[in-house]
Formats: structure tokens, C-alpha cells, sequence
């Protein structure tokens, strides 16, 4: 068997490993033990439950807290955090433990997990990103539970706290608040806003800027990558925070009855979670068209490479638009921070969004053949939900029919790794072609 795995490339053993984690939790989650009425699963549920969770998606097509036993709870939270930090950076931490050597072969799995350039330090930065995951949900489980004991009980203020902390650093969005209404009861409480919110943001930022970050104090430097994704994150929410303040300030089912303080905490909370989190503080089917818009685009982009989130990433987006400013420009070469973008970057970009894209709008044609009675932005916004990982509905998740949820589930499974392989696919040594044809011309645009 392990002479079978060496033989593999690192993007099929990532797949092979998160389809059999899949595997195990469907299993695990269609036992009678794990549901409250002891009578379990579907397969088919437990399967769209456990890809959600491993995939970090936080769709569901039963409610988390009314459906499911504690031990039910707890697999999708070891799913969801296995899911999020990659099962590569538990192997590595058993084995760091174990004073076992790490092999090429898991330091090449361990960057392509992560999505890394390079090999330098992979081991360093996962042992690193394990212990910041530890202290910031640590710390984020602390504050929602000081809160939730406000309502609630304290010893199941602690398990709400400390899970909530795990699924929204993580970008899941799963919740145990009951009847699918997600934080939508805290939408103007900065406590639990900012502090979820928070966490969102640093799981969906990418450890290797996390990583820098800290190592900042002595390099006195950040690399390119990280520049981009600090300041595209920082205008997405900055942007996005003041656009849905202002399309929802009247809307009496979303931000209309709010407090200006509430009007805002709501406003950024929603310019936040499309970032692939999935959990919601106003009622998604109640926002207005083009805040509906506004998040299809912001589930479609992500958040940044090499983190718990998925979507095309802003650093993609980035490339993407440098590119076109440099050809309306009459540039010869993509620049961002003084720096040239070399044309393998720009092709990758171009080509990832490209598959992003059409796996959108085939399965949106898919669901709106097999789903029936929900308007047109209904499908196009779970397809995109789903690709980007982010786990927001408007409330068709429920209602799929069979058909419908194997769609989903194979868009939540390629929305995980889809990138991944493509960036692998990408940066494969390449060998020149024997002959080449002559150049050919064509008339573009």
C-alpha cells in the first residue's frame, strides 16, 4: 500500500485523503448515535453533511442543531477542523511528536496542501500554523462563550462558544443556534459580530501571511503575495461593508429596523462571511437583488491561497485586474507593488477563473433542471455558494431533490481542491514540443 501511495502525485493523494476522511464521516454521521431521534441518516444526508464539513462548506440539508446528538456535533467539528488545516498537518504534528523524520514525499503533500511555492521551511510554517489555529480559537471560543453564558447555561455556553470558534476560523459557517437561522439573533451584537468575524477573516487570509506576519518583527519585510492579499482583502470589506450599509439601509426584512451602530455591525458581518464562512446574521432570501449580486461575485473570489477558504482567491482576482488595467494602459508588462508579473502567474489566473466559471454555470444549469419552482438567482447563488465553499443558501440546500445534492456535493468537493490541482497541474515541468506549428492570427474582440 505505501509503495502504491509513493507512487502518486501529491493533488491525488490530497483527493484520495479528504474522499476517504468523506467516507469515514459519512459513515460515522449515519449512525443512530449521532442524531437526537437516535434513528440516523440518509447515506445520502450524511454524505452531503460530511463533504460540507470537510470541505469547510457549512451547506447543510438538515439543521445542525436540531438534528444532530452531540456525538453527531462533535464528528463535523473534527471534520470541519481536519478539513480546514489539511489531514497533512495532523500527520505532520503526530509525527513531529513521534520524533519520526519527515519525508520529501510529505513535505511536497504538505506544500501542496497548503498551496505553498516552495519547500523552504514547510515543516516550521505547518508546526507554526497548527499552534496559531490553537490560540486563536482558543481565545475567539473564550469571548463567545463569556457571551453565550449571557444566554444560556455556561457549561453549554462553552460548547457553543468553542465550537462556534472552530467552525467560522475554519470558514465552515456550521451552527447549533437551531431552525436554520444561523447568528441572525446577535446581527447588531459586536461581540459576537466582531469576534466571529474576526476569525473569519485571519482563517481566510492564508497562513503563509499569517506566517510572515509574525517573522515581520525580524525580517522587516512582507513578499508580494501577502502585500496583495492584505490590501485586496482590506478594499473587499472596506467596499463591500459600505456598499450592502447602503443597498440594505431601508430594507426593513435585513438592516431597515437596526440601530446605525446594528446597521453597520450587520453590514460588515455580511461583506465578511461570502469570504467563504457560510454563517449569516441577516436572513440571505430577504436581501435585496443587488446585495444578492454583490456576494455571488464575493463567494465566487475567496479568500487568499494557502488558507481555509476556497473560491478563485484574491490574489487571482488581483492578477486578473492588474492585467486588464496594464492592456486599457497600453502596458507592456503586469506590474503590482513595483514589481513584473511573469505570464505563467497571469495564465494561471486566467485559467483558474475559467474553470471556476464553467463548473458555476454547469451546475446551475444542472440544478435548474432538476430543482423546480425557485427563481434563476436561486440556483446561480447555491452553484456559487457551494464552489466557493462558502455555505451560504437562500434556502434551496434543504429542498434539493437526490440529484440535486450529489451536484452539490461533488461542486463542495472540487471547490476544495479544484484549485489546488490546477495550480499543481500548472507548475509541472514541461517538456518542449518536438515540432511547432507555424503562428496563426486571429481577430479578437
Amino acid at each position: 500500500m505505501k509503495r502504491v501511495i509513493d507512487n502518486l502525485n501529491p493533488p491525488t493523494v490530497l483527493m484520495l485523503g479528504f474522499a476517504v476522511l468523506i467516507l469515514t464521516g459519512s459513515v460515522l454521521l449515519s449512525l443512530p448515535v449521532a442524531t437526537e431521534s437516535r434513528e440516523g441518516l440518509s447515506f445520502l444526508d450524511a454524505l452531503f453533511t460530511a463533504t460540507s464539513a470537510i470541505c469547510v462548506t457549512g451547506l447543510v440539508v438538515v439543521d445542525t442543531g436540531d438534528t444532530f446528538s452531540v456525538f453527531g456535533e462533535l464528528v463535523i467539528l473534527m471534520l470541519i477542523q481536519i478539513g480546514g488545516l489539511g489531514f497533512m498537518t495532523f500527520s505532520t504534528l503526530f509525527l513531529i511528536i513521534m520524533k519520526k523524520r519527515i519525508s520529501l514525499k510529505e513535505r511536497l503533500l504538505i506544500k501542496e496542501s497548503f498551496n505553498f511555492t516552495d519547500l523552504s521551511g514547510v515543516v516550521k510554517i505547518a508546526r507554526r500554523v497548527f499552534m496559531f489555529t490553537l490560540i486563536a480559537e482558543t481565545i475567539g471560543g473564550i469571548i463567545l462563550a463569556f457571551r453565550f453564558s449571557m444566554d444560556m447555561p455556561v457549561g453549554k455556553a462553552i460548547y457553543f462558544g468553542f465550537f462556534h470558534a472552530i467552525s467560522n476560523f475554519n470558514n465552515a459557517g456550521f451552527d447549533l443556534m437551531g431552525g436554520f437561522q444561523s447568528l441572525t439573533m446577535y446581527v447588531d451584537d459586536p461581540i459576537v459580530t466582531i469576534t466571529i468575524g474576526l476569525l473569519i477573516i485571519l482563517g481566510g487570509i492564508g497562513f503563509i501571511v499569517i506566517h510572515e506576519l509574525y517573522e515581520y518583527r525580524q525580517t522587516k519585510r512582507l513578499s508580494l503575495h501577502t502585500k496583495i492579499v492584505l490590501t485586496s482583502t482590506s478594499i473587499l470589506v472596506v467596499g463591500a461593508t459600505i456598499l450592502i450599509f447602503l443597498l440594505e439601509y431601508h430594507n426593513a426584512k435585513t438592516l431597515g429596523t437596526l440601530s446605525p451602530v446594528g446597521k453597520w455591525l450587520g453590514a460588515f458581518f455580511q461583506s465578511v462571511t461570502p469570504r467563504t464562512a457560510g454563517a449569516n446574521t441577516l436572513p440571505i432570501a430577504d436581501l435585496t437583488y443587488p446585495t444578492l449580486f454583490l456576494t455571488i461575485f464575493l463567494m465566487f473570489v475567496g479568500a487568499g491561497s494557502g488558507s481555509t477558504a476556497s473560491g478563485i482567491k484574491v490574489t487571482t482576482l488581483t492578477v486578473l485586474l492588474a492585467t486588464l488595467w496594464a492592456q486599457l494602459n497600453g502596458k507592456e508588462h503586469v506590474t503590482l507593488f513595483k514589481r513584473k508579473i511573469v505570464m505563467e502567474t497571469i495564465v494561471k489566473a486566467f485559467t483558474i477563473t475559467m474553470c471556476g466559471l464553467l463548473l458555476v454555470f454547469t451546475a446551475t444549469f444542472i440544478l435548474s433542471v432538476t430543482e423546480k419552482g425557485f427563481e434563476f438567482i436561486v440556483y446561480l447563488f447555491e452553484a456559487t455558494s457551494a464552489f466557493g465553499t462558502v455555505g451560504l443558501s437562500m434556502g434551496l440546500t434543504p429542498e434539493l431533490s437526490p440529484f440535486g445534492r450529489v451536484c452539490i456535493i461533488v461542486m463542495m468537493f472540487i471547490g476544495r481542491l479544484g484549485p489546488l490541482t490546477i495550480a499543481f497541474a500548472l507548475t509541472r515541468n514541461r517538456k518542449d514540443d518536438a515540432f511547432h506549428y507555424p503562428k496563426g492570427n486571429i481577430m479578437i474582440g
